[in-house]
């Protein structure tokens, strides 16, 4: 594709390019547990587009999503991965998006929950990583149920079992994986929401940025980068978001 639309030095001013990595979310990244090192779709992606611009990449990692929105806000980064969210999108100008990931909720073997719609009623507490994409969304749609937040999205299991609350809210691979670490948990039926993943960059930048971003995004959907990433990595359950 044309780079020539976009002002690198604008884009990464250290003449690196900066990529915030969240391993938070196990669908798009983690840490190889035998090397220490980031891996995952989100590696895979800022590294095709360190090469597109023929830019040295460095990854700057975060363990969860709060912190990887301040850290590229803030100029530690130059781009990041984010789940499109009204909040977060005061801050972060979002590309469209290119994986979608389904939210649900786990509950223990014997809850007397059966559905995603008897979760929010007075007296349920529901425990979600702290500034994910699923705390700002039920932050905003839960009328009746508490919200309490774990330190970090893969600390969501051990949190809700820890404090007795009543549901986990997150990711459902990360849920399903954790429900059989520790037994006698499972998932409610189908999701709350579906998370729309994208790549973005500071609202405070210009918007030829991320519109740049989005066209490259657009480009991996299509050429099958992104698909071929998932397959890569093993990641099961998420899908290529449709082309814009």
């Amino acid at each position: 594709m044309d780079t020539s639309r976009i002002d690198k030095h604008a884009l990464a001013p250290t003449g690196v390019l900066r990529a915030a990595i969240n391993t938070g979310n196990p669908i798009l990244a983690g840490l190889d547990p035998a090397t220490g090192q980031a891996q995952g779709v989100s590696i895979d992606i800022s590294r095709r587009l360190a090469e597109l611009l023929g830019l040295e990449l460095q990854l700057v990692i975060y363990d969860t999503a709060g912190k990887s929105v301040a850290g590229v806000t803030q100029g530690e980064a130059d781009v990041g991965f984010f789940a499109i969210d009204p909040t977060r999108g005061e801050q972060i100008a979002f590309t469209t998006p290119y994986v979608l990931i389904e939210g649900s909720y786990l509950v223990r073997q014997d809850s007397p929950l059966t559905n995603n719609a008897e979760v929010d009623q007075d007296g349920r507490t529901v425990v979600v990583g702290k500034a994910s994409a699923y705390d700002l969304f039920l932050s905003r749609e839960l009328k009746h149920a508490t919200i309490a937040r774990a330190p970090s999205s893969p600390a969501v299991v051990s949190t809700f079992l820890e404090t007795g609350a009543d549901v986990a809210a997150g990711v459902r691979q990360q849920l399903e994986a954790d429900a059989q670490t520790f037994g006698g948990l499972r998932l409610l039926d189908g999701h709350f929401m579906v998370i729309r993943q994208a790549m973005g960059v500071a609202r405070s930048r210009d918007a030829q940025q991320a519109a740049f971003l989005t066209d490259f995004l657009e480009d991996a959907k299509a050429s099958g980068f992104v698909a071929q990433a998932l397959t890569r990595h093993g990641i099961q359950g998420a899908a290529v978001a449709p082309a814009a």
